[in-house]
């Protein structure tokens, strides 16, 4: 490790290793290099061969924009880097955190660290020392029963910062030498900035470490700092006073024109009021002007800056063309991956930007969403009907529109998306009329839907109880190249009272975008407006997964992976979803000949993209070359179908198609797995193995075969001599749906009205008090059953 001590006319480097000196002019002019170096490749952490580059200008206007910056100052505050006793370092978090600046460095990034530490390293060692001469000294002359009435003096910091600046710098160099990096230290005061040229020393110093691939480690010089003054003149531009390490962060950022400044500090970033205060909000992104809404609280417990300075030296570097982020560094469930995870551009702290955005926030959008759904559930049935139906009739009337912004998808589309995503990106006028005769359905089943009672009971004498439908809240429906989901969904969101947002794939904005502003329209009549929410901004899935004060439900609609991802995405938030549609037909020993070619061509091949088409095939062994085993087979060679040979089918035939790779596979296109069993109970045992708890059928002529698989097949659809394509909502009845769930709570199957929807409990009494059910009590409880009121099935 270097650690290069400044002077207004040399620098001169010391290798702690090598014990030399070595004189270098530092009134060279370094430019910094056009060329990015070539990214070596140390031990196992990951790198990128692609050079990162950026023209220092403007500020990233979007979080999504960070992952572009090249060259990034991490500035570590006191509380970050300080145990909770404030004597010594949290070795742990100072590991995680030089890991992780070690692997953005090894990816061809500029890396800088603006550390505190010195301080509290210093201290440790100096009340160490303390207690130890002062042990000495009792033990001598007072004896050994005194040592406990030691007391340790007040320790001055710049004493403490100048014996600990050199064990926090070994303690740096040991980490980075891990990870093949060489870091080197650089000791600042304000002078280093206003005098001119140890500022160009300075500069010139930094760009030749990065151009070496070197890690700075710059930290003010506290050993000779004068005290901590008022920050009166972070308002400036061009001027700002190295007081503390925030302001040193920001001016090293701006002077090194740094893409990105990540301060860590120990809370998670802005709020709208004091951290810890019942009605406290993270600020996501926080706008210069801003300052004026805020309030802000104490300072950390240990350090020299507060929230305030930060926020000021904040925005400061992003006036000069730095991003900024304030993020917690010391939360041990985020803390091991903070820095990367900002990088990334995910939702972490809160960002600083200068570019606000046309509409409102995601967090706005969820809070309008909860009010507007609120509102929709106190609407009468029949006007919560006149919504959809004034939609459906929006469908057709609004058809030219819908198909026009349909056809530039379509068109942007071309060459990016596979044909069976074009397939379900496009949209028809057979589809709209579809859709609206759906929608009515919605609307003729919505009369009752909310507020139902369920169950009621008389607990005691003029005490009783009734279990009531009601909304679960806000829903979060994600959907891939589906533009007709959007309309479905806000039907059966309206019908259920629930507040819905809407994040579409991007392959659907002009589709989505029309058939919001016309779902808002049919909720304008009853002053609903706001209920359902489309999200345009850059959100990223993962982050919209993780408002689990904002969102009740999120519903995914779109592939395997999608699904899969935002099951692992949601914190504290119910996914309802599959993860695959791995559906089987078990083809019986006593089978129709006619019925089976219609119904493996139609599960397979009517719409074979769809998460209810067939996957699977299963044949009795006992069919095996036979003219019906035959007809199949000549069938899918027809309708060019792909089959992949199961094991036990590939054992039977000397020339076999290929071997299927897996028999959980979900295809998605004109693919097939055929695969023999013994008998029902052999497919029955093979479903629950490879299948996905989605549709699975039996096919054949014998009753009891068939109520055997109809009872013993653990899927959310089992049907005996129909075709997996069934297993929808609109088929069923439910006039559409949000999903296919295969989970087992709350909803099952494909889900409609009903699975949108929650219970609550209104108990009705008289000054009832628990105590009068006591054994010595005046009360029993009776719990007699009474009759619930009829649906209304018209």
């Amino acid at each position: 490790m270097l650690a290069w001590l400044l002077d207004s006319d040399w620098l001169l480097p010391f290798d702690h290793h090598l014990i030399s000196w070595t004189d270098m002019h530092a009134t060279t002019h370094v430019p910094e290099p056009s060329v990015i170096r070539h990214v070596r490749s140390w031990s196992n952490i990951p790198f990128i061969t692609v050079p990162l580059s950026r023209t220092h200008g403007k500020s990233f206007a979007h979080r999504g924009e960070l992952k572009h910056a090249k060259r990034i100052v991490v500035k570590l505050g006191s509380a970050v880097v300080t145990r909770g006793d404030e004597c010594g370092l949290a070795l742990g978090r100072l590991a995680s955190i030089v890991e992780q600046v070690s692997v953005l460095q090894n990816q061809g990034r500029e890396m800088m660290l603006v550390t505190s530490g010195a301080v509290a390293f210093g201290k440790q060692r100096l009340r160490h020392e303390i207690l130890l001469s002062q042990s000495v000294r009792q033990a001598l002359h007072s004896g050994q029963n005194q040592l406990k009435e030691m007391a340790i003096p007040v320790l001055e910091a710049r004493a403490c910062a100048a014996a600990g600046q050199s064990g926090l710098m070994a303690l740096y160099e040991a980490m980075f030498t891990q990870y093949s990096i060489c870091a080197a230290q650089i000791l600042v005061t304000n002078l280093d900035f206003h005098d001119e040229q140890k500022r160009r020393n300075l500069n010139g110093t930094l760009h030749e470490l990065l151009r070496m691939n070197i890690v700075p480690i710059v930290n003010t010089n506290d050993a000779v700092v004068p005290p901590a003054e008022p920050n009166s003149d972070l308002q400036g531009v061009n001027v700002i006073s190295v007081k503390d390490n925030d302001s040193l962060a920001a001016r090293l950022a701006v002077e090194m024109k740094t893409d990105l400044l990540i301060v860590l500090s120990d809370v998670e970033g802005l709020f709208d009021s004091p951290p810890g205060s019942d009605d406290a909000k993270l600020i996501d992104i926080f706008y210069p002007g801003d300052q004026q809404s805020v309030t802000f609280g104490t300072k950390s417990r240990v350090g020299m800056g507060g929230m305030e300075a930060k926020v000021k030296a904040a925005l400061w570097a992003l006036q000069g063309g730095t991003s900024v982020v304030i993020a917690n560094g010391t939360h041990p469930k985020v803390s091991g991956h903070v820095i990367t995870d900002i990088v990334e551009g995910k939702k972490v702290g809160t960002f600083f930007s200068e570019v606000k955005p046309a509409g409102p926030t995601v967090e706005q959008q969820g809070e309008m969403a909860r009010s507007g759904g609120r509102m929709l559930a106190t609407l009468e049935p029949e006007q919560r009907a006149e919504i959809i139906h004034h939609l459906a009739d929006l469908l057709t009337d609004q058809r030219d529109e819908i198909l026009l912004a349909n056809k530039k998808d379509l068109e942007e589309a071309e060459g990016r998306l596979a044909a069976p995503l074009l397939k379900r990106l496009s949209l028809s006028t057979s589809k709209l009329n579809s859709l609206a005769i759906g929608l009515r359905q919605i609307a003729a089943s919505s009369q009752d839907s909310v507020g139902r009672v369920l169950r009621r009971t008389r607990i005691a004498k003029n005490l009783e109880l009734e279990q009531v439908t009601v909304p679960i809240g806000v829903l979060l429906v994600i959907f891939e190249s589906r533009p007709d989901c959007l309309p479905q969904v806000a039907a059966l969101a309206i019908a259920s009272g629930n507040g819905l947002l809407l994040k579409g794939g991007k392959e659907a904005a002009h589709s989505n975008r029309i058939l919001h502003l016309l779902t808002q329209e049919a909720l304008s009549i009853h002053g609903v407006k706001e209920a359902v929410q489309l999200v345009n901004t850059r959100e990223e899935v993962e982050d919209l997964c993780r408002l689990d004060k904002m969102i009740d439900l999120i519903i995914p609609r779109g592939s395997s992976q999608l699904v899969r991802d935002i099951q692992k995405a949601a914190k504290g938030i119910p996914v309802m979803g599959h993860s695959e549609g791995i559906c089987h037909m078990y083809v019986d020993s006593e089978a129709s000949v006619d019925k089976v070619t219609r119904l493996v061509r139609d599960s397979k091949c009517e719409y074979p993209a769809a998460c209810n088409a067939l996957e699977t095939l299963l044949i009795h062994r006992d069919l095996l070359r036979t003219p019906l085993f035959d007809q199949i087979i000549d069938m899918l060679r027809v309708e060019q179908v792909k089959i992949h040979a199961g094991p036990k089918f590939a054992s039977y035939l000397t020339f076999s198609p290929s071997e299927v790779k897996s028999l959980r596979t979900e295809y998605g296109d004109l693919e097939l797995c055929i695969e023999v069993v013994d008998n029902v109970q052999d497919a029955i045992d093979h479903i629950h193995k490879y299948g996905s708890s989605h549709t699975d059928v039996i096919v054949t002529e014998n009753e009891n075969t068939a109520e055997f698989f109809l009872q013993h097949v653990d899927s959310a659809c089992v049907f005996w001599n129909a075709s997996t394509r069934f297993s929808d909502g609109y088929r069923f009845g439910l006039g559409a749906e949000v999903g296919i769930s295969t989970s087992r709570i709350h909803a099952r199957g494909p889900v409609g009205l009903e699975g949108l929807l929650t219970t609550k409990w209104l108990l009705r009494g008289k000054d009832h008090v628990v105590s009068d059910f006591s054994e010595h009590g005046s009360l029993k409880y009776l719990h007699e059953n009474l009759p619930v009121p009829q649906r209304n099935t018209n």
